[in-house]
């Protein structure tokens, strides 16, 4: 017996709902796959930096952020990064060595807080390494 509009409708509404749920599903397992990605990736890479640098692991979350800003977030750590990157991720290591170079002046609140554990390397002028002073 053929359906009459009104049957045909509720059915393909019942098909919208029914794909609408679905894909709030994928959505959702989607995004608990990219949190299980990025923890991993940050396990992984902060456990490759305590083991190139033992002294990490005994420093306060605020003793490492500014190690961050100061030692890794600078204009040359991102020209580091943008050659190892490629062109790919240029422009946007263009805008982070921007806003690098506006945090690296540190307040007398941020030197406060902060005790050096060990001696800070800063790039050379050359750009071909980093010099130990102290």
């Amino acid at each position: 017996m053929p359906k009459t509009t009104a049957e045909k409708i509720a059915s393909k509404r019942e098909q919208i709902q029914q794909l609408q749920n679905e894909e709030k599903l994928l959505i959702q397992k989607q995004k608990e796959q990219d949190r299980k990605d990025r923890t991993k990736r940050l396990c992984q890479r902060h456990g490759l930096l305590e083991k190139f640098m033992p002294d990490l692991a005994a420093i306060t979350d605020e003793q490492f952020e500014t190690f961050i800003r100061k030692g890794i977030n600078t204009s040359y750590g991102q020209k580091i990064l943008a050659e190892i990157a490629g062109d790919t991720g240029a422009s946007t290591a263009q805008q982070t060595a921007k806003m690098a170079a506006q945090s690296n002046t540190a307040t007398p609140a941020d030197k406060a807080k902060t005790t050096p554990q060990t001696q800070a390397a800063e790039p050379d002028k050359s750009g071909c390494g980093a010099t130990v002073e102290g």
